[in-house]
């Protein structure tokens, strides 16, 4: 099977997240066969719901769309780093495989901070892939921030 990234996608939901004043992290879930699920971008602030990430969100439509809670076969693909919290999410998913952008060392739950994936409670651990876009994600993130400051 020929490896198809679903990045691209990933980053225009992120970019609309930072249109609409948002963090601009976007995220993807894919079937095994590469198709769509669902897609989503940041909402905290337009929802008022802390936990409204974008990985979150996908998770979420994913599992409404499939009515299952679990995601075991589906990859999803993330612009950031997933926190510890949407590391959590990740792994009661059952997500197979997870590829994301960039790399977050202040609040980053997966390379760095809790490394939830690698503790004895974790039920759940995917393959991960980092680096994707990596820099067109960093862009994205340090673009958003400048203009903020």
């Amino acid at each position: 099977m020929r490896f198809n990234s679903h990045m691209q996608t990933a980053l225009s939901e992120a970019r609309a997240a930072a249109k609409r004043g948002e963090v601009p992290v976007g995220a993807v879930i894919t079937s095994a066969e590469g198709r769509i699920i669902a897609q989503a971008g940041n909402r905290t602030r337009e929802l008022n719901d802390p936990t409204a990430h974008a990985e979150i969100l996908a998770i979420r439509e994913a599992c409404h769309t499939l009515g299952q809670e679990r995601l075991t076969g589906y990859d999803l693909y993330v612009t950031l780093e997933p926190c510890p919290m949407c590391a959590a999410a990740i792994s009661n998913a059952r997500i197979n495989r997870l590829y994301f952008g960039a790399s977050d060392p202040k609040s980053g739950g997966v390379t760095h901070g809790a490394r939830v994936f690698s503790h004895p409670q974790c039920h759940h651990a995917p393959e991960i892939y980092d680096g994707l876009s990596a820099a067109e994600c960093e862009a994205l993130l340090k673009e958003f921030f400048a203009a903020k400051r």
